[in-house]
């Protein structure tokens, strides 16, 4: 770069990428620098030199925006900038407020990535088998690592509530009771390398047992009682998971005027299956149907790939175009979470495709698949799967954006608004199917008054027919949940646990949902008779994740480039 002269965007994303890639695994790979190792580097040192390369980057991407090169960068430099500022500002933001350092939460923590490493390596090959052995030699260090940063955290004030240590300390414990680390042993061609792996999972083991120990006997009594974690906290976890500033007492208001909504909604859908207006007997009704019961176990996987499968036939071509190298979509069960499905993305390389990942709550012996479909389309296609098979091969994308760019209101958002557009485009022509869809739906308002009534101890309006408490409770969020949107109690309970460990995270699905929305119809209006619902989707998926904050830019930008062409 010439002396006086600005450097350019993609430079600056560049070096912060290089920074990562030696501290974190995924963004070595993203870079050509992948590792047999793929645990993480968990300690206080890591945790501080991240920080550090995030507020670097952040201000050389400042001292960027203020320069003409900004104003006349193409369109996708300009979302480069807009997104990676965003991101930065809300990395630096969660570490000022010790969220980041002090994360436990029964779905998502570091803890969880280390054991959720082995799900993505395979087991077929000896060099499959040597490089799990790696692998679980470097868990005991990264569960001693976190033991120390989540320690030096708490020194500083910043510790999750106690809720949160006991439920991440019970789940390491069913993990350690599934013998979930010398389970990986299993299938290896290889004595000696069983031998190996045998050694090294029992060290794995081991040191699940001793954090387990630790965060009872020591974490546990330094975190408070209190599940909320307030106004000035809350603002921060929002703002980061949404990738946007919002206003927090409008978002409590409009979620109870969306359960209204929605309630209304399956009442019309529930007389058309039962013959009265009437949910609950609607969905006792679909629950006894032989025909709509799944076992669990392998008959539920097939019927989960078999539905994967199908409805990426029916919107391939005629609603979306989705990438050959990408396409596949792989069912998985797993015993990793309580009653939820996720979805996992394919690696850099794609040596492994996307899969969706099953698990049922315990004594689950069939499932009601009409309450499912929603949940495959959310975390298959056209939702996670679909996005991530667009944005892998978005190639001109820089690799930051493309691989490591994850921001739950863009991804979660476009999940939730998938869900409901199957309806639109003829996935949900089934009545059981489309009181499954509006219950998905009525889960997620749910999410939005629990998650801000619990965290900022708001107040539950009278006469509001959801709920009968008259102040907000873990208690009372599950039976909500379970009352409203019919979700299992265990599942429900789950559920409220993961709000109370992932403040505003919440918040994701139907917020995210509701700006894509908003943004088609201001395209739709500008466009007229020139919008098509197929263009207007491929074109805003290849702008690539970002925050909402950022993505209403891109398309605002979108929007008026296309309207000025006609």
């Amino acid at each position: 770069m010439t002396s006086g002269q600005p450097e350019p965007i993609r430079g600056i994303a560049d070096d912060y990428l290089a920074e990562l890639a030696e501290l974190d695994p995924g963004a070595a790979e993203a870079i050509g620098r992948g590792s047999a190792v793929r645990v993480p580097w968990l300690g206080p040192d890591a945790f501080a030199q991240r920080d550090q390369a995030v507020r670097g980057a952040l201000t050389r991407v400042r001292r960027w925006q203020e320069t003409e090169a900004a104003g006349r960068a193409s369109r996708a430099d300009q979302l480069l900038g807009l997104a990676l500022e965003e991101r930065l500002t809300s990395d630096a933001a969660l570490d000022e407020v010790g969220f980041a350092r002090r994360l436990l939460a029964p779905l998502a923590s570091p803890i969880h990535l280390v054991r959720q490493v082995f799900d993505d390596l395979p087991r077929e090959t000896p060099e499959d088998y040597r490089v799990v052995a790696e692998n679980l030699r470097e868990v005991p260090r990264a569960l001693r690592e976190y033991a120390a940063t989540l320690s030096t955290a708490a020194g500083r004030g910043h510790v999750v509530a106690r809720r949160q240590v006991g439920l991440v300390a019970d789940q390491i414990d069913a993990w350690v009771a599934a013998d979930f680390y010398g389970g990986l042993v299993a299938g290896c061609p290889d004595a000696a390398l069983t031998g190996q792996i045998g050694e090294a999972a029992h060290r794995a083991t081991e040191a699940s047992v001793g954090l387990a120990e630790w965060l009872r006997s020591d974490l546990m009594g330094r975190a408070p009682a209190r599940d909320a974690v307030g106004h000035e906290v809350y603002q921060v976890t929002a703002g980061a998971f949404l990738g946007a500033e919002v206003d927090l007492d409008e978002l409590y208001e409009w979620g109870w005027q969306e359960l209204t909504r929605l309630a209304t909604e399956a009442r019309q859908v529930a007389a058309a299956i039962c013959g009265e207006p009437d949910a609950a007997a609607a969905a006792r009704q679909l629950d006894a149907d032989p025909a709509r019961r799944v076992p669990t176990g392998e008959p539920l996987r097939v019927w989960l790939q078999d539905r994967l499968d199908a409805v990426a036939d029916a919107v391939d071509g005629r609603w979306f175009d989705i990438p050959a190298a990408t396409r596949q979509v792989e069912a998985r069960m797993t015993t990793a979470a309580s009653g939820v499905m996720y979805y996992t993305p394919p690696d850099a390389a794609l040596t492994r495709p996307g899969r969706v990942w099953w698990t049922v709550p315990d004594g689950t012996t069939h499932v009601a698949t009409w309450r499912e479909v929603s949940t495959v389309h959310h975390e298959g296609v056209p939702g996670h799967h679909l996005q991530h098979a667009v944005t892998y091969a978005l190639t001109d994308l820089h690799p930051w954006q493309r691989l490591l760019c994850h921001v739950h209101g863009y991804a979660e958002g476009w999940a939730h608004y998938a869900e409901q557009l199957a309806g639109e485009i003829g996935l949900l022509d089934d009545p059981g199917d489309r009181l499954g869809q509006i219950h998905a739906q009525l889960w997620r308002a749910c999410r939005i008054v629990i998650d801000l009534g619990l965290h900022l101890e708001l107040p539950i309006p009278a006469g509001n027919g959801f709920v009968e408490s008259e102040t907000w409770t873990p208690e009372a969020g599950a039976e909500m949940l379970h009352r409203v949107a019919g979700v299992d109690p265990q599942t429900a309970r789950f559920e409220v646990d993961r709000y109370l460990g992932w403040p505003g995270q919440a918040l994701a699905f139907k917020v995210g949902s509701r700006l894509w929305h908003q943004v088609r119809e201001e395209a739709q209006r500008a466009r007229g008779s020139a919008f098509d619902l197929r263009t207007f989707h491929a074109e805003a998926l290849a702008l690539g994740p970002m925050g909402l904050d950022p993505l209403r830019a891109g398309l605002a930008m979108l929007t008026a480039e296309r309207t000025a062409e006609t």
